[in-house]
């Protein structure tokens, strides 16, 4: 059965007239609330050097927020991968899930936007071999068993993450892909997969790799971010709905065109637009999604830009006490039959 949950970005746009302190502490609010109303999971994104404050370091938030909660889990979409020494990243994932009880997944991806990587004074040329290593360190940290490692990018003698992963092997394994390339990514390294773009170069590139290789794809699962606005006055929140998401898109159109690239093109683009509407409806819309494209994690935005936590409280509490429950009893329907 799907699980459901919600994404954050932190992002707060200038002269919102909200201090970040102010920002950080709603959202963790937010969140524990969530968690009693049985949300299942919490994601967060990543970007660097924004003027909005767009999330840079999801670990402390996460372990903020596993403090106040007992039943999310925490993962990314995504966490980049070529800024983070694996090792390091490893441990902090380990605290994480003593923190969390168990509670923390990662999603990795390898970053794209050049003003990033100048930030951090490296090449883009690089961010393939840093990802690569990346991966197969952090792998091997997960084993709970001291490892030796030479590549290109990372030399490590003879280490050994502690304190303990509370999950045996480790937090459970997501990669994105946006291209047949990353697509194989996922595959060769046995993980779960975040898909943008389109279907064929993304889902149907890593079913085709991972059957190649034998992969056991029975506990694999696809994840995706997907906004859900829950409402009865259509006329009155679509608008506020539409002026959130063209801020939110404007700085990846910035992205795509600074890296010249665009992840959204193709003949079946997997959507993501906003479902918008009454329970029904959402319902309905979510429910021919995850049957359409075999999502089985599905996060929506918990307070994207604009948006007050109190103008998201009666969308967030309709979709995780009507929408979530009419989905999982429509898609179990299904099955029965």
């Amino acid at each position: 059965m799907p699980r459901f949950g919600v994404v954050y970005d932190f992002r707060n746009p200038p002269g919102s007239g909200v201090d970040n302190p102010t920002l950080y502490a709603q959202t963790l609010d937010q969140v524990a609330w969530l968690d009693g109303l049985g949300i299942d999971q919490v994601w967060f994104t990543e970007h660097h050097f924004t003027d909005d404050g767009y999330l840079p370091s999801w670990i402390p938030v996460a372990a903020a927020m596993a403090s106040r909660t007992t039943r999310v889990r925490f993962s990314t979409d995504i966490c980049l991968l070529p800024f983070q020494h694996p090792l390091r990243l490893a441990e902090d994932l380990a605290v994480l899930d003593n923190i969390s009880n168990g509670r923390v997944e990662v999603g990795i991806g390898m970053g794209y936007a050049p003003k990033e990587f100048a930030g951090f004074g490296l090449p883009v040329s690089r961010r393939l071999s840093l990802t690569e290593e990346g991966l197969e360190v952090l792998t091997r940290c997960f084993t709970g068993e001291a490892f030796s490692f030479e590549g290109k990018r990372y030399k490590i003698d003879n280490a050994r993450i502690t304190p303990g992963y509370v999950q045996e092997g480790g937090p459970p394994l997501w990669v994105a892909a946006t291209s047949p390339a990353s697509a194989e990514r996922a595959a060769r390294f046995n993980a779960n997969v975040l898909p943008q773009g389109d279907r064929e170069q993304t889902l149907g590139s890593y079913y085709a790799h991972a059957k190649k290789l034998g992969n056991d794809m029975g506990g694999k699962r696809v994840g995706i971010i997907r906004g859900v606005f829950v409402t009865d006055d259509l006329e009155r929140d679509m608008a506020k709905v539409k002026h959130s998401e063209r801020y939110r898109m404007a700085f990846y159109k910035v992205l795509m065109q600074e890296s010249k690239q665009n992840i959204w093109s193709g003949e079946d683009v997997i959507p993501q637009a906003w479902i918008v509407g009454d329970v029904d409806t959402c319902i309905g819309e979510l429910t021919q999604f995850i049957q359409n494209y075999g999502v089985t994690d599905i996060v929506s935005w918990g307070r994207p830009p604009h948006f007050s936590g109190e103008e998201m409280a009666p969308s967030l509490e309709a979709y995780a006490t009507q929408v979530v429950p009419g989905v999982k009893a429509r898609l179990s329907a299904t099955l029965a039959q």
